[in-house]
């Protein structure tokens, strides 16, 4: 089994293509997105000189493959990306350039953890803290303000405020969460993460929460966009129990193994990471078990202005 550790770098500065887009521009898609980016960034930085192809039109192309013809002619995968201790790091990471341009307490950075549906519940303390790690190590900060963890199967959807409470209320899996939850607050009891949040938590399922848990979420967003207003009773719980109410338009469905697929693919879309039997072009074959997306953001906090924004996904390969 390969360790598939997938990165945007910051999408701040990678061009207006990767940034948010105002209206319905969910994160998916900019997580999508930034990720083919920055895979054909990286093929066009580590192509070989040999590699540059004419594009027909007298000009140079750096982009690793033809774009007529799937697979052929791409940067070989040894080069743009990188093992590390049994992990597959696509792309390969130059550590070096990491860091914010400020001291790190001049920001305000947020933490957002997304643990997927193929992942195993007895790892999830694992997975954050591998997510974390990276984060910190991006940003070469010692600590975050605001870590939000988001559960599978969790969503605030309703033709009303009042439909999507009562609907939320029997979503995502109780004992899950609360047997998870001890090991976000480790990463508080150790000073990496400030504050730690929930997503998607309505009040009935936030008041069972709260009861299971030794340290109570600072947090709670929710994706209220088919709703007109937050849920009355979850706004009288949380503020009873000083629960800061934020509103997102993450998907919940961020990441998928036929997206996974997809994005690493031989296709004209696709990285060229995975093998492709009909078609006999070689790469990694096996099962892609995707684990956990971590979202970050760091604001300068006295401009109010992002500076660095990314993501990281993780997943298994797991051979057939």
């Amino acid at each position: 089994m390969t360790k598939l550790i997938l990165s945007t770098g910051n999408i701040v500065s990678g061009g207006p293509s990767i940034i948010r887009k105002p209206g319905a521009y969910r994160s998916n898609l900019e997580f999508t997105n930034s990720l083919r980016s920055n895979f054909l960034a990286a093929q066009q930085d580590y192509a070989p000189d040999s590699e540059l192809q004419s594009n027909g039109n007298g000009n140079s192309s750096a982009n690793g493959f033809h774009q007529e013809t799937e697979g052929a002619g791409r940067t070989p995968l040894s080069l743009w990306t990188a093992q590390e201790d049994g992990v597959l790091f696509v792309p390969r990471i130059d550590w070096s350039l990491a860091g914010l341009h400020e001291e790190p307490s001049r920001y305000q950075i947020t933490v957002k953890l997304f643990f997927l549906p193929t992942a195993s519940i007895s790892d999830r303390g694992k997975y954050a803290s591998e997510a974390l790690d990276l984060v910190l190590q991006e940003l070469r900060a010692p600590s975050i303000d605001l870590l939000v963890v988001s559960f599978p199967g969790m969503s605030f959807d309703g033709d009303c405020e009042w439909e999507a409470d009562k609907l939320n209320s029997s979503q995502g899996n109780d004992d899950e969460e609360a047997a998870t939850w001890p090991a976000i607050e480790e990463l508080q009891r150790r000073g990496l993460a400030k504050d730690i949040g929930i997503a998607e938590f309505g009040s009935e399922k936030l008041a069972r929460f709260l009861k299971r848990v030794q340290v109570r979420p600072t947090v709670d967003q929710i994706n209220i966009k088919n709703c007109c207003n937050v849920p009355p009773p979850l706004v009288k719980l949380a503020r009873e129990q000083n629960i800061e109410l934020l509103v997102h338009s993450d998907c919940t469905d961020i990441l998928s193994k036929g997206t996974l697929r997809e994005l690493l693919g031989q296709g004209l879309q696709g990285a060229g990471v995975l093998a492709d039997p009909e078609t006999s072009v070689e790469g990694l074959q096996g099962d892609l078990a995707p684990q956990w997306v971590v979202k970050y953001t760091a604001v300068v906090r006295d401009r109010g202005v992002i500076e660095n924004k990314g993501y990281f996904a993780s997943a298994d390969l797991v051979e057939c």
